[in-house]
């Protein structure tokens, strides 16, 4: 049993943050203080459990910033953030004894791992005395609570956001909280500069605080200018990566900084009182439904990070290799609009979504690198980097997942710079040697004459490569490659 000295009335409860690093709207949290006893804050740094799937560097950045910043949220009610590495079933066991606790309060995640620690933990603090309780703080709407009609998961997004948008969203009361002390129990939290979240040599993140500000109240306020001011151009504007029409609240979503249902709730108001924003936060709206399709995907089909979901793809000849991948992700294709993303990626931890689409049908459909490797890549770059998107977006542009882009469907990285990128702000601003070219060479340094390469001061390939290979070419190598797997697929089942 739990070690105690107390009453059950002033035993305290443990509140385990975990991807809902916030204090307003959650319902764990909520439940917790309901119980009207001590209430005593904790997050773990877990780098076991995850296995391949621990955090990337540009995650453990955001997260340094949002823990500083639930630290001070708590602070101001009086409690302290305890913060411990390890095990979650070791690290809560060793506390939940050392301050008397007998009820562990959480919000659920649905990675494979994650999920599997909460049925370890729950058995394991049962042993002691302790009671688990897990609650929803991460998405809209529990994952085993939507179904076809024939009870099975859904694989298609439409029918999926159909079905969703005549459920309810539940948004947390506002209730007051105030936490405890850990150092009243003689127990002192671990070092946040010690875990060494942020990078150091080198640095690649030093102007990263000038573009980004985790944590809830931040988050709360880009919400709020976003849906007072750039949603207003959303529905196509959002295709336009030099404008600046996006929510930017992907990073905090994934890390609970702002719960969905505030989102999904202001976006609708909104929509309701200004009718002539309707489209446009209609279309925000589907996009939170992306993120619900996303997880309901993963937790239903737990190997969607690992394995194709389409089962042809298992044979398919990835034969791109070190040269390509590499090429890509230092920005070096000789394609102006995949450079420019990869390079916004690599400086800021973000790349906008449509160059999102375009960068990944290059490495796989151009490059024929197997999707694990980009997805790998932007595992350990984005900002906003979760498994459940990350899986779920590859393998819709590399044709393999569920409701995914048809395989033909392949990107031509020239026509899409040329169509969203029309005055080449984006490109000239992450690709600055090209930016003397006129615009309509800007997409295709390749076919410029040598003397508007001259007058431009550009000199192929040294100043900026050449393509690493030609569209027309890798567009057919890609659709043969398919078609060989199909034929060998078919032959597999003859």
């Amino acid at each position: 049993m739990a070690a105690s000295n107390t009453t059950d009335r002033q035993s305290p409860v443990i509140y385990w943050f975990r991807q809902d690093l916030r204090v307003r709207d959650l319902r764990g949290l909520n439940a917790a203080m309901a119980t009207g006893r001590p209430v005593l804050a904790c997050y773990i740094l877990d780098d076991e459990s995850p296995g391949q799937w621990q955090m990337g560097g540009a995650s453990r950045w955001w997260l340094h910033h949002s823990l500083m910043a639930l630290s001070r949220d708590i602070e101001r009610t009086g409690g302290e953030l305890h913060l411990a590495s390890g095990r979650p079933d070791t690290v809560l066991a060793r506390v939940a004894v050392q301050c008397g606790a007998d009820l562990v309060c959480c919000s659920r995640q649905y990675e494979p791992w994650a999920r599997q620690l909460e049925v370890e933990l729950h058995t394991s603090l049962a042993k002691q005395g302790v009671e688990l309780k897990r609650f929803s703080g991460s998405l809209l709407w529990e994952p085993e609570t939507v179904s076809t009609q024939g009870g099975t998961p859904f694989k298609v997004f439409t029918p999926f956001w159909r079905k969703c948008r005549d459920l309810p969203v539940t948004l947390e009361p506002s209730v007051r909280v105030h936490f405890s002390r850990w150092s009243a129990h003689g127990i002192h939290p671990e070092s946040l500069d010690d875990w060494a979240l942020l990078p150091d040599k080198p640095n690649w993140a030093k102007s990263w605080s000038e573009l980004w500000q985790p944590g809830e109240s931040h988050a709360h306020a880009k919400l709020k200018r976003f849906l007072g001011g750039a949603v207003g151009d959303y529905d196509i504007g959002r295709n336009y990566p030099a404008r600046s029409v996006t929510s930017r609240l992907s990073a905090h979503l994934h890390f609970g900084e702002i719960a969905p249902a505030r989102v999904f709730h202001a976006a609708r108001q909104a929509g309701l009182m200004s009718p002539v924003l309707q489209e446009e936060t209609d279309k925000f709206l589907s996009e939170l439904g992306w993120r619900e399709f996303s997880h309901h995907l993963l937790f239903h089909f737990p190997t969607m990070p690992d394995e194709p979901f389409k089962a042809d793809f298992a044979a398919f000849p990835w034969v791109g290799g070190a040269r390509e991948l590499r090429a890509w992700q230092q920005g070096r294709t000789g394609y102006p609009i995949v450079d420019a993303g990869m390079r916004e990626l690599w400086q800021t931890g973000y790349m906008h979504n449509r160059v999102r689409m375009v960068v990944a049908s290059f490495l796989c459909k151009h490059l024929l690198v197997n999707w694990r490797a980009g997805q790998r890549w932007f595992w350990d770059t984005l900002v906003d980097a979760d498994l459940a998107n990350n899986a779920c977006g590859w393998q819709w542009v590399a044709g393999s997942g569920a409701d995914a882009s048809p395989y033909f469907r392949i990107f031509n990285p020239t026509t899409q710079g040329e169509k969203f990128d029309r005055e080449g702000d984006y490109v000239r601003r992450w690709v600055p040697e090209l930016a003397p070219l006129p615009d309509r060479y800007l997409h295709q340094p390749w076919s410029a004459p040598k003397q508007v390469l001259q007058e431009a001061g550009i000199a192929l390939p040294t100043d900026y490569p050449l393509p690493i290979v030609d569209h027309r070419d890798a567009r057919e190598a890609a659709l043969a490659a398919y078609a060989d797997t199909r034929s060998a697929d078919s032959k597999a089942f003859a």
